[in-house]
């Protein structure tokens, strides 16, 4: 009987109740409890994970909860890497658009902090630059959403504050910071255009 306990303890894997999580499909969830179930004449052990915002209830069996990726929320230095990353230069590859979101929802759904985060960086547009497409902005919107539930989660600060990180960070991208300067230079040529045209 020991050993069913021990076992049963081991295939937790280190997640308790009340515990905020990250499942790759979902983002941001929390373990509301642990409960077993019989399934084909199976004891099956599972973790009940809530995700209040999209009103929604998982069940992960214990044992498979490192299969399926889910994992504990990213350490505090990992959120600082990642609000890096979106300061760096875009990287877009110029390949088909098709191509390209394939590849997007799957980093969206590694459930890996970077790689969410890189894809908010590549498909963010500031104000001065052109419109989005629908897919692009859907993937971006997603991307956005996983980042800001994780980091609000882990710095322990609301959704909104998280989402003002986020934008710093991308402010400071020297692709950003090159079109801002452009689309003023713009404003200044045109307030100078009508000027001589008074």
């Amino acid at each position: 009987m020991t050993t069913a306990k021990k076992t049963t303890a081991a295939g937790r894997q280190g997640f308790k109740t009340g515990e905020a999580v990250v499942y790759p499909a979902h983002g941001v969830g929390r373990i509301t409890a642990i409960e077993e179930q019989e399934i084909a004449g199976y004891k099956l052990e599972l973790f009940v994970v809530s995700f209040e915002k999209d009103k929604m209830v998982l069940r992960v069996p214990t044992a498979k909860a490192n299969s399926v990726g889910m994992r504990k929320l990213a350490e505090p230095e990992l959120v600082k890497k990642a609000l890096d990353v979106l300061t760096g230069r875009a990287r877009v590859k110029r390949t088909m658009w098709s191509r390209r979101a394939q590849e997007y929802e799957a980093k969206i759904n590694s459930g890996d902090l970077i790689s969410v985060t890189e894809v908010v960086r590549d498909l963010y547009r500031s104000e001065a630059q052109p419109e989005q497409s629908y897919s692009e902005r859907q993937l971006y919107e997603a991307a956005l959403d996983r980042v800001v539930r994780e980091i609000s989660s882990v710095n322990r600060i609301t959704e909104t504050e998280a989402l003002k990180l986020i934008e710093q960070s991308l402010a400071k991208s020297p692709r950003r910071a090159k079109a801002d300067a452009e689309s003023e230079a713009d404003a200044e040529g045109d307030d100078d255009v009508q000027e001589e045209a008074a």
